[in-house]
């Protein structure tokens, strides 16, 4: 878009951080800006994006000599950090394709993960630049650490063995990058940044590598993105709600990244929200003090105005209902029509597909109810009748408690809160409830339950359902010949039990059924099912030996049509292999004469 060039200025570029879980991302964060989010995570990992400003000046100083500020007139760098569990999909796409750059944070003592290889393909299909910071180097045996001192020194200053041990680690990053279609190497050796990765051994827990890596990004920024950071600072403001919250005085905040043009108190905004697009008038902008992470940081100054790529707190009327996730857009010279319709459109391509029956979901924000989804639809298959932001209400209880399926009768809340009368309706409503602020301990606690209720569920029908077994009378062991028969049995296949109807087969190959078991016995002792290759003997209500039923004759268990496809269709895991073989036998058998049995 074409715009007076008087008006122009440049903005910080933002870059964000990715990686898979607990390998280092926001303790990184915390080496550079000198806090202790980690801490504050619930369960030590990151859970929604927040941001960073660090400013040219402070680069200068962690970086040392390896940054010169005359080299350059960025104002510095807006870090994005971004939930690294591989459910945060969603999240971390939003925050790559909101990044101008990005650090791939790869622990050196677990490698490749799948999420990083998921963040790897974010950044492929975002085409955002990266570099790799290799974590974690203190880990490895003998190495001989300098706080915050450049890598490369040190990296040449450890023994042959240290070095040997850190170069295979390297190398085996080097090496997934190449089979990702990247090539790469430690960044001291490229000449060519837009051809290669860089990849800097960096140690976050001692800050070794940290000023390598914060000149590589500065340097990178600086000549490769320069010229797409120049915007028009009087163009209507343009970001991303990263998390709504109430603040003591001010009532309920937005805490956005504004990523495009400038934003000033008095502009009339547009904020996507549960009931639709909110317009509102901005009251107040607070910016929390550099180097203070926009979620934890305590001390904000109130400023009139601010300028792409910030982030920054916004005090207006009627937030309540506005969505973390959803796009914030400023009226401006526009027509206020066209700019709802703008956030009406965005949300709409970022809300969750829901079925007619499925389970209730709840989350704090868009971006954890997007991603939980993505987890719980696409990993477990598990449908979802109703996905929102906000608490546990009673409404949520009420519409649980509808699902067809006994399984589904479940609600799944994110760092929501149950609401007391939701809490009291659940002692009326068999709903069951699974909450957390961690997300991967979310959906493993509901795959556990799934799983258990599907293993009872199978458990209850195969004790209810006739299985397969194929027996034969043996010659001279016959005890009484009727009311009941008792003979002597081999079972040849699958396991009788007592109460199934047993058949034999016709010429044609329609069973006929001879008799009901009444009884079993090994050895003279009553049990209540045999197993293939016993010999037990058997008490058959309804037939005569030698009329019409011989010894040597083989007999089956009688199926009925319904049994038989539950047990083909959804059982069929459950029967060992000779139970698989005694069924084929006798579907085969059936089918001889009816095609469509069971089927």
């Amino acid at each position: 878009m074409a715009f007076d060039t008087s008006s122009a200025s440049l903005r910080t570029p933002i870059a964000a951080v990715l990686g898979h879980v607990d390998h280092g991302k926001t303790t990184l964060l915390d080496r550079i800006r000198g806090t202790a989010v980690t801490e504050e995570e619930a369960g030590a990992i990151t859970q929604h994006i927040g941001a960073t400003a660090i400013p040219l000046e402070t680069i200068s100083e962690l970086a040392g000599a390896l940054v010169n500020p005359t080299d350059f007139d960025l104002p510095g760098l807006l870090f994005i950090d971004t939930p690294g569990h591989h459910a945060f999909t969603t999240l971390r796409s939003r925050g790559g394709a909101l990044a101008d750059l990005a650090v791939l944070v790869v622990a050196v003592d677990d490698g490749f993960q799948p999420q990083t290889i998921e963040a790897i393909e974010i950044l492929k299909r975002t085409e955002t630049p990266f570099v790799v910071a290799a974590n974690k180097i203190d880990a490895i045996p003998g190495w001989q650490s300098v706080e915050n001192a450049p890598i490369q020194q040190r990296y040449e200053a450890q023994t042959d063995i240290v070095r040997s041990r850190l170069d295979e680690r390297l190398y085996e990053i080097i090496g997934e990058l190449s089979e990702l279609g990247f090539s790469a190497d430690f960044y001291w050796r490229i000449q060519d940044f837009q051809r290669n990765i860089g990849v800097v051994p960096i140690s976050a827990l001692t800050g070794e590598g940290c000023p390598d890596l914060l000149a590589v990004m500065m340097g990178l920024a600086q000549r490769f993105l320069r010229e797409s950071m120049a915007v028009n600072v009087n163009r209507s403001g343009r970001g991303t709600v990263i998390e709504v919250k109430e603040e003591q005085g001010l009532g309920t905040t937005l805490d956005a990244i504004i990523s495009d043009g400038s934003l000033s108190v008095d502009d009339t905004i547009v904020v996507g929200g549960t009931g639709g697009p909110i317009v509102t008038t901005v009251r107040a902008l607070l910016q929390p003090r550099p180097l203070e992470e926009i979620r934890t940081g305590r001390r904000f100054e109130q400023v009139d105005r601010v300028e792409a790529a910030a982030g920054v707190k916004i005090a207006a009327a009627n937030l309540e209902t506005a969505m973390a996730g959803a796009p914030i857009a400023a009226v401006g010279a526009s027509d206020e029509s066209d700019v709802i319709a703008e956030v009406k459109s965005a949300i709409a391509d970022i809300q969750v597909s829901t079925d007619d029956d499925g389970i209730v979901l709840k989350a704090d924000t868009l971006g954890s109810l997007e991603a939980i989804a993505t987890s719980l639809q696409e990993e477990l298959e598990v449908p979802i009748m109703r996905a929102e932001v906000g608490d546990i209400s009673s409404r949520d209880v009420r519409m649980a408690s509808t699902a067809a399926d006994p399984k589904h009768r479940v609600i799944v809340g994110f760092n929501v809160e149950l609401l007391p009368e939701a809490d009291r309706l659940l002692a009326e409503e068999p709903v069951r409830i699974f909450r957390d602020d961690v997300i991967y301990q979310l959906i493993e606690d509901l795959e556990e339950y799934l799983t258990r209720l599907e293993t009872e569920q199978r458990e209850t029908i195969l004790e209810q359902i006739i299985r397969p077994a194929r027996f034969r009378l043996l010659p001279d062991h016959t005890f009484r010949s009727s009311d009941p028969a008792v003979v002597g049995v081999e079972i040849l296949g699958g396991t009788l039990k007592t109460n199934v109807p047993v058949a034999a087969f016709e010429g044609d190959g329609e069973p006929r059924r001879v008799g009901i078991v009444k009884g079993i016995q090994r050895e003279g002792e009553d049990i209540e099912a045999a197993d293939r290759g016993e010999r037990v003997s058997v008490a058959i209500d309804g037939p005569t030996i030698g009329r019409g039923l011989d010894e040597g004759d083989e007999l089956w268990t009688e199926l009925p049509e319904k049994h038989a496809k539950i047990i083909e269709l959804e059982l069929l895991d459950e029967l060992d292999e000779h139970e698989r073989l005694a069924l084929n036998q006798y579907l085969e058998s059936v089918r001889a004469a009816d095609p469509f049995w069971a089927k």
